[in-house]
């Protein structure tokens, strides 16, 4: 009964803000978060209005190269928000309502009344309006200082193989990675000379290279009076600053090192970054923002918007749940974000979350969305870390498989503000060892920049095959990949060494071939579905060579039989028509 009531009430105080030549769609186009606000009688209602239009990205598949994909991106995304925005900035400005603009996804951030809201949701081109509430970082836990010495190379590092990568001479030249997160302190010695507007140890130009998304003190902090001052850095600050520790950590594990700490997957690549919480409150719009900016990074003033300057991979470790707007009636905002700005180039790598064991516990966005990258949590014995979100993903119907992949995330030791380090545990440290690896690869391969579908490949196909006895979905744990490892555990490497063979005008099999099991004694199965013709398969070892060369005829499982080789890695390569696949398997 109580329900109802409430449906009965709600729909009665909406009618009072509409017009008689409203229908019920207007009110359908608000999002019960945001109509809850209005029945409360919220005066200064903070939204984000959704257009039908959004920009049709399918021809940056065909672009060869980051910066080409990347420019044609930007031009496509922002023409569609300029020929439909139009109408509502004209409105917005008649009723000198604050307002901001975003083309990443084709929408707009407001503040205002419920007659505003209502007279917005009218516009023809209008497909939602969400409420912008603001979100609560789940902090990672923090242990005791790592008693490590300074000279040695973090667990996590060793455990995917990046400091044998090193040896190879990689080490992530050449790449920029990024970050949104709670802001980062660029002075920190094991940061700083890697800030890519670093100039010397007293200076650095932080044009295209720092942007701010907090713009306000965010109410839920509970301050007693709202003052810029509340915050220890301030509100859009024109430096890297960092108010929760949270992203300084997180740079730390992607490009951490200072001669002494060895912190870093990818010591030598650049970094670049975004706030995006205020003191660990963020909201959908400075998420936006924030993905907005590192597609195609721009200056101080916030223009001149440059995708060339974007970075090639960059970390997520913030979920947006129910309680910040986000659920199934409007998951596709974000998710369009996501797609256009994997679209430009960029590998959006993203935490699963941290409320395993269970499974279907990958419940928000950006982890549950098809093209993002997203990462579980290993610990140090190698099985999967116990607050380790599972998938599959229930909340939007689709039963997808996540994570993607795992990587380290339990006790992880990284830098935090003030010069200092700290240990932490979350999903939020294994993403960023991601980051990381995808740096090493293109510092490897650059020619593989931009093309983030074989990147992913690459990280799959040369994981390390973890398997488990929890059963998620209808997806067996005993099955790679599965819902609780993903692919497996990520393998420096390994990705590396597969990356060394990788051309980026390979055309991917559209459904990968099941090679198992992996490890393998003596024969290895192919299962080809409904692949049809002639299929060719090579095998090298760990040093490239050559092992073995066939062929498989029609469709079905084949087997081979490889009692004739030596234990350890070793790689394959598929190849039907223009269609390629390659991957990692070991012989035991």
């Amino acid at each position: 009964m109580r329900k109802i009531l409430f449906i009965y009430f709600l729909s009665i105080s909406l009618f009072n803000h509409l017009s008689a030549q409203n229908t019920s769609n207007e009110t359908e186009k608000i999002s019960p978060a945001l109509s809850t606000q209005v029945v409360n009688g919220t005066t200064n209602l903070d939204f984000i209005i959704i257009l039908n239009n959004q920009a049709d990205l399918s021809a940056a598949a065909t672009k060869t190269d980051k910066v080409s994909k990347g420019t044609y991106v930007l031009s496509e995304l922002q023409a569609t928000a300029t020929q439909t925005q139009a109408a509502l900035v004209d409105y917005l400005n008649q009723e000198s309502m604050p307002y901001q603009t975003f083309y990443v996804v084709n929408a707009i951030k407001a503040i205002g009344n419920a007659d505003q809201l209502m007279s917005i949701a009218q516009f023809p081109m209008v497909k939602k309006i969400i409420a912008n509430s603001p979100y609560r970082l789940e902090d990672p836990t923090e242990i005791a200082t790592s008693q490590l010495t300074p000279t040695e190379i973090e667990w996590g590092i060793q455990m995917i193989g990046a400091d044998q990568v090193w040896e190879m001479g990689y080490t992530g030249q050449g790449t920029v990675i990024g970050g949104q997160d709670t802001g980062y302190d660029w002075s920190h010695p094991a940061l700083q000379t890697k800030y890519r507007g670093y100039v010397d140890a007293d200076s650095a130009d932080h044009n295209f290279n720092w942007h701010d998304a907090i713009h306000s003190i965010n109410p839920l902090n509970g301050d007693t009076t709202s003052s810029a001052t509340n915050n220890p850095c301030g509100l859009d600050v024109t430096e890297p600053c960092d108010d929760r520790r949270h992203g300084t950590h997180t740079m730390g594990t992607m490009v951490g090192s200072d001669g002494e700490n060895e912190v870093g997957v990818a010591p030598d690549a650049k970094w670049i970054g975004c706030r995006n919480m205020e003191r660990g409150w963020g909201s959908p719009a400075s998420y936006i923002e924030c993905f907005e900016w590192l597609m195609a990074p721009t200056d101080l003033n916030n223009e001149n918007p440059n995708p060339a300057l974007a970075p090639h991979a960059f970390a997520n470790s913030w979920g947006c749940p129910p309680v910040e707007g986000c659920d199934a009636s409007n998951f596709s905002i974000m998710e369009t974000v996501v797609n256009n700005v994997k679209a430009s180039g960029v590998v959006v790598v993203v935490s699963a979350g941290n409320s395993g064991p269970e499974c279907s516990t990958v419940t928000n966005p950006a982890a549950i969305f098809e093209n993002s990258f997203t990462v579980g949590s290993t610990r140090s014995n190698d099985t999967i870390s116990g607050f380790s979100s599972r998938g599959p993903v229930l909340v939007d119907g689709s039963m997808r498989m996540k994570p993607d992949i795992s990587a380290p995330g339990s006790q992880v030791r990284s830098t935090t503000p003030d010069n200092q380090y700290a240990v932490f545990s979350g999903t939020s440290m294994a993403g960023p060892h991601v980051v990381g690896v995808v740096a090493l690869i293109i510092s490897a391969n650059p020619s593989l920049a931009g093309h983030v579908d074989q990147i992913e490949e690459i990280i799959k196909q040369s994981a390390v095959a973890k398997m488990t006895d929890q059963d998620c979905g209808n997806t067996p744990g005993t099955a790679v990949p599965n819902n609780t490892y993903g692919h497996g555990r990520i393998d420096a490497l390994a990705a590396v060494q597969l990356a060394l063979m990788t051309t980026p005008t390979e055309e991917l099999f559209s459904s990968p071939i099941n090679v198992y099991p992996n490890p393998f004694t003596n024969e290895l199965h192919f299962d080809l579905g409904e692949i049809t013709g002639r299929t060719s398969v090579e095998l090298f070892n760990a040093t490239g060579q050559l092992t073995l060369k066939s062929a498989f005829e029609g469709t079905g499982i084949h087997q081979l039989n490889l009692s004739n080789l030596s234990t350890g890695i070793y790689f394959y390569h598929l190849e039907n028509g223009n269609r390629v696949m390659r991957g990692k398997v070991v012989r035991k």
